[in-house]
């Protein structure tokens, strides 16, 4: 089975020369993420012991929007890595310039987008991120979502631009929510299955349930999604350096699916990584 995880983040130590945004670091505290860097090396190696293909790289909101240390990834391992590239979203012009390179960019597999933090939250209702829709999607870059609170709009830009691609992020669950509490908030994303350009990442999964691995009390909300979505439109990601610090390992997120949960192994084969591949027109070979 080929699989890919849709979200890792890798960054370097903070330094003079590499600042990191400003409330930063209390922010991976608080989310949960790991302070210390996390290399592609590491990461490589991680995925090289669990069976992990592919990953994309999420460059962290902590390091703003650069994206050269990702870019550094696959350029060492293009087979290994793809970018889904952070940009500017506040800054149209700059914006615009940034998508037109990156559609040139074979490293480049699309963006990500954010709408959960207090400076970016109401971005996509203010006008703020109105300028990005249309071009992306005149572009045909495939976009990643974390915006928990506003589907019914994902829903009428999904609508408005059909040729976009848009794959909300972790089956679209408010931060911190956890066991029964992530119903609404998968019962809101799925509703949007009647967008055919709508893709969902059913990422980070253990993080969402306070119950032992394998977390058996969440996946009837992951099957929810995956009966309405389609296993075609969903997704397996990890955001790893949430979970390393919880005891839980790369193989463990694998084997959640394959192992524990029930899901038939056609399922399986696209929820692991046909589906996004196919998203990201990104061949697996083979």
């Amino acid at each position: 089975m080929f699989v890919v995880d849709t979200q890792i983040h890798i960054w370097k130590e903070e330094t003079p020369d590499r600042p990191w945004v400003p409330g930063a670091r209390e922010r991976i505290r608080l989310n949960g993420h790991r302070e210390d860097p996390f290399s592609y090396e590491e990461a490589l190696e991680l995925m090289d012991e669990a069976g992990v293909n592919r990953a994309l790289i999420l460059p962290p909101s902590w390091e703003g929007d650069r994206i050269d240390y990702a870019l550094e990834a696959c350029e060492a391992h293009p087979d290994r890595f793809g970018i889904m590239a952070r940009i500017p979203q506040n800054k149209p012009e700059e914006g615009k310039a940034m998508l037109a390179d990156f559609a040139q960019n074979p490293h480049v597999k699309g963006t990500r987008l954010t709408f959960h933090r207090p400076q970016d939250r109401n971005w996509m209702i203010d006008g703020t991120n109105d300028w990005y829709w249309p071009v992306a999607a005149e572009l045909g870059i495939p976009t990643m979502v974390h915006a928990p609170i506003w589907k019914r709009e994902l829903g009428e830009i999904a609508a408005r631009h059909p040729e976009l691609k848009i794959i909300i992020d972790h089956m679209g669950i408010m931060a911190r929510c956890v066991d029964d509490a992530i119903g609404y908030w998968v019962q809101e994303t799925a509703d949007l299955a009647a967008h055919p350009n709508i893709y969902v990442k059913v990422s980070a999964l253990p993080g969402y349930s306070t119950q032992p691995f394998p977390n058996h009390n969440i996946q009837k909300y992951v099957r929810e999604m995956v009966d309405k979505m389609g296993p075609q439109r969903c997704f397996y990601g990890t955001d790893i350096t949430r979970l390393l610090g919880h005891g839980i390992t790369y193989t463990d997120t694998i084997e959640q699916f394959t192992k524990h949960w029930d899901f038939t192994p056609e399922e399986l084969e696209w929820i692991m990584g046909r589906g996004i591949s196919e998203v990201l027109n990104w061949p697996i070979e083979g």
